[in-house]
């Protein structure tokens, strides 16, 4: 068997660790020293790069496209698209065939290394430095020899490469008390299109980076609400969490906040790139309300609609 293939002839079965506070990371490097890595959930095969056809006006980075059984798909290589320093002048000798968000692509690479299995908790939000709307790596953890290996945000990728999802006029939410959304989210481009979607209901919303801070927030909200002597179903009216986030993840997220007798009667919606049945699946067993896949505006809206009316 091809190695590259029997480094992920088992990813199906990894879906147990949805849950568990952990995720694997498959490691690649693009020519450099740095190690960068992507959710293992997210890929779906690795291959040689093959034959790519050259397609006009593409954004920097984005090669061309190709056909993988019956569908065309784009080609991104990821040194020239991060303008690494540094990389190579080539495209790259791997390809990675990511899936999430509702899209397929190829992610062009120097080498696959392997698959490694890390705590959520020792998955920290880069610096402050890094951060901001042209930041390309949502998080950042370390191997046991020390190297830290970059997780790439690559829907902000997907987003820059493709164009983000134009968001539609919106019917305003009808409703006869005021409401609030709490969301969770690491990937900045996510966060900046459920605002859009928000905002375009007429909805008040509260925002955290990750499972742990959105946690932490919402403890204190619920400690406040029970201070006072008033109900956090009044301040909440739904908590839309990710679930794949640093430090913790939106299954852990939605465990402890079911968990809790002080949310009962919040619904939570996971909204997920990952939309595999396992999946939802696992969401379900954690206690989520509903589950939707990444990133469609109006299925969005539709989706938190019911629980603003």
């Amino acid at each position: 068997m091809d190695s590259q293939q029997a480094l992920l002839d088992s990813i199906d079965a990894r879906t147990k660790l949805a849950g568990s506070n952990k995720m694997e990371i498959l490691l690649f490097s693009l020519g450099t020293g740095e190690i960068f890595g992507i959710n293992v959930f997210k890929v779906r095969e690795v291959s040689q790069t093959p034959l790519i056809t050259k397609t006009p006006n593409t954004p920097l980075g984005v090669e061309g496209v190709i056909s993988l059984r019956g569908n065309i798909i784009p080609v991104i290589s990821l040194a020239k698209f991060t303008n690494l320093e540094g990389a190579p002048s080539d495209t790259g000798h791997t390809m990675i065939v990511t899936e999430f968000s509702r899209h397929t692509q190829g992610f062009l690479v120097h080498e696959v290394d392997r698959i490694i299995r890390v705590d959520w908790d020792k998955v920290k939000p880069p610096q402050s430095m890094l951060m901001g709307n042209d930041a390309l790596i949502t998080a950042i953890t370390e191997l046991p020899d020390g190297k830290l290996v970059s997780i790439l945000d690559v829907e902000q990728i997907l987003a820059r490469a493709i164009g983000e999802e134009e968001v539609p006029t919106l019917e305003k939410v009808q409703s006869t008390r005021e409401h609030m959304v709490f969301f969770a989210d690491d990937s900045t481009v996510a966060r900046r299109e459920i605002t859009k979607v928000l905002e375009g209901m007429g909805v008040k919303y509260q925002q955290a980076t990750n499972g742990l801070e959105a946690w932490e927030k919402l403890q204190a909200m619920a400690t406040r609400v029970q201070h006072d002597g008033s109900s956090l179903r009044d301040q909440i009216s739904v908590i839309l969490t990710d679930a794949e986030m640093p430090e913790m993840d939106g299954y852990v997220l939605a465990k402890n906040i079911k968990a809790d007798q002080r949310f009962n009667g919040i619904p939570v919606v996971m909204h997920s790139s990952l939309s595999s049945e396992a999946n939802r699946a696992m969401g379900q067993s954690v206690g989520v309300d509903t589950y939707v896949g990444k990133f469609d505006p109006v299925i969005l809206a539709d989706t938190l609609r019911p629980y603003l009316e």
